[in-house]
């Protein structure tokens, strides 16, 4: 009996697999895939939630999906804690040397009156011990090294270490905090240390790392330097901004969906073409891909634009809050995220119950690249995080660097750094694959609880990133995940 099963199973999923490929070979002709990133990126530009950009962004997504052909699309509004803006910042060596840095403020830091002639305190890369050989840091400008990005490795590196250097300037009494670009060539960009929207301790700037160097080689020979610093940030109230969400209709178990992600929302020093555009373009056209194929999967797909993920993935938890009764009814949530360079895999979060049962639907995603893979790795960053929280089986697209972090939240961020070609075989792997995910007879695998959550979390050490970054109080403490 259970070979004759397990034989029926494969049966059912050939068959969906065969939908699948369909599905792929549609994504993969002519489309409006290049001209929708174009008019996102160059005519709209950086898209940061509470500024009119984004409200056009909005706009575009629902006019993108209707295009496309979903069967309803609607915006669903949430509120961002505090609108943030930057206003002219400016930084300067004044004493005993004078030069102007280039620098911009860290997104949702506070606002900082003009200072003049604050001392200039080297600490290191802000670890304790760097802190601790540093000394009084009280009235202080701080200045922390980095290193020059080039491996994912790295990235997560920035974001980890921030919040103990941080930490320790407010216990220290430090006015401000000036971080090393990790881009060479003056490249600039823009980060927040922010979990949900709020406004930071302190006032932080990102300077560039040639400047750096020269006040970390001027503080090494023994001088004193002082600086100026003005960090005119504009700050208001509680504001709402929107997700965009798409649907198709299931054929069978129209109640029960699949989700297929990206985040609409961007900085805006550049365009947001990498970050996260591309993405957003590839999402619309999936669906685009599904709905010309002719083809209805068994379950309901889902495509949502989430908005405020810069901030701390405000947007997806929203979505998880407002549709939590829901979760039981969601199959999957596949997430993309990384820019245009190969997809590689999707990483399951730990979940090794899910590989044998997705693995038998990724025949059409090797069809496009023989060499995409399964990997059970976990990561943090992105708007899966809290559907992974609360159990429902996840996939995030692991992808090669290719030019992503030398652009990642910079000025250079623009359309022409993405690879089309590329993001074209996206759409065909991501609209397979979530084909697939929505038409099988079974799903990948049940939703989990909140023990077996945390098991994944540690197993992967997801739980030492979280911790990292603040996040692991939020699940600790009950405000974030499933209860049970």
């Amino acid at each position: 009996m259970k070979t004759f099963l397990s034989v029926l199973l494969l049966g059912y999923s050939l068959c969906a697999q065969d939908g699948a490929s369909r599905v792929a070979s549609e994504a993969l002709k002519p489309s409006t895939l290049e001209s929708n990133l174009r008019m996102l990126t160059d005519q709209i530009g950086g898209r940061v939630p509470g500024t009119p950009a984004m409200e056009k962004a909005v706009q575009w997504g629902v006019a993108g999906f209707k295009a496309a052909g979903a069967d309803s699309v609607t915006v669903e509004q949430f509120t961002i804690s505090n609108s943030w803006a930057e206003g002219n910042t400016r930084m300067s060596v004044t004493a005993p040397e004078s030069f102007e840095v280039r620098a911009v403020s860290a997104a949702w830091a506070p606002t900082l009156e003009a200072k003049r002639h604050l001392p200039m305190v080297d600490v290191g890369e802000g670890k304790p011990e760097e802190f601790a050989k540093a000394g009084d840091i009280s009235g202080a400008l701080l200045v922390v090294h980095s290193s020059e990005m080039h491996k994912w490795e790295d990235l997560f590196a920035e974001y980890e270490n921030a919040p103990g250097t941080i930490e320790r300037a407010v216990k220290g009494g430090a006015i401000a905090i000036a971080f090393q670009s990790t881009r060479p060539h003056d490249l600039l960009y823009r980060h927040t240390n922010a979990l949900a929207g709020e406004i930071d301790r302190v006032p932080m700037v990102l300077i560039a790392r040639e400047d750096a160097a020269r006040i970390f080689r001027l503080l090494a020979s023994g001088e004193k330097l002082y600086a100026d610093l003005e960090i005119p940030n504009r700050i208001g109230g509680r504001f709402e901004s929107a997700n965009v969400v798409a649907e198709l209709k299931g054929s069978e178990r129209p109640d029960e969906y699949v989700v297929l992600g990206a985040h609409l929302d961007s900085w805006e020093l550049g365009t947001g073409a990498l970050d996260n555009g591309c993405n957003a373009a590839l999402v619309i056209d999936a669906l685009r891909a599904i709905k010309a194929s002719g083809l209805k999967p068994k379950r309901s797909i889902r495509f949502i634009l989430f908005s405020g993920e810069e901030e701390g993935m405000i947007g997806s938890r929203a979505y998880v809050t407002t549709h939590r009764a829901e979760m039981d009814k969601i199959a999957a949530v596949l997430v993309v995220d990384s820019g245009s360079g190969r997809i590689t895999g999707f990483a399951t979060g730990g979940r090794k119950d899910v590989q044998a049962a997705a693995a038998r639907l990724m025949g059409p995603v090797k069809q496009v690249d023989s060499q995409v893979r399964l990997t059970t790795g976990a990561e943090s960053g992105t708007d899966h995080l809290d559907f992974f929280f609360e159990g429902v089986p996840t996939l995030v697209a692991d992808q090669e660097e290719a030019n992503y972090l030398i652009n990642y939240h910079a000025e250079s961020d623009t359309f022409d750094k993405v690879d089309m070609p590329q993001l074209r075989k996206h759409v065909a792997e991501t609209a397979a694959l979530v084909f697939a995910l929505a038409d099988s007879p079974a799903r990948v695998g049940p939703r989990i609880h909140r023990a077996e959550i945390e098991r994944d979390m540690r197993e992967t050490h997801l739980d030492e990133d979280l911790k990292a970054t603040g996040i692991w109080r939020e699940w600790e403490n009950g405000m974030r995940g499933r209860q049970d």
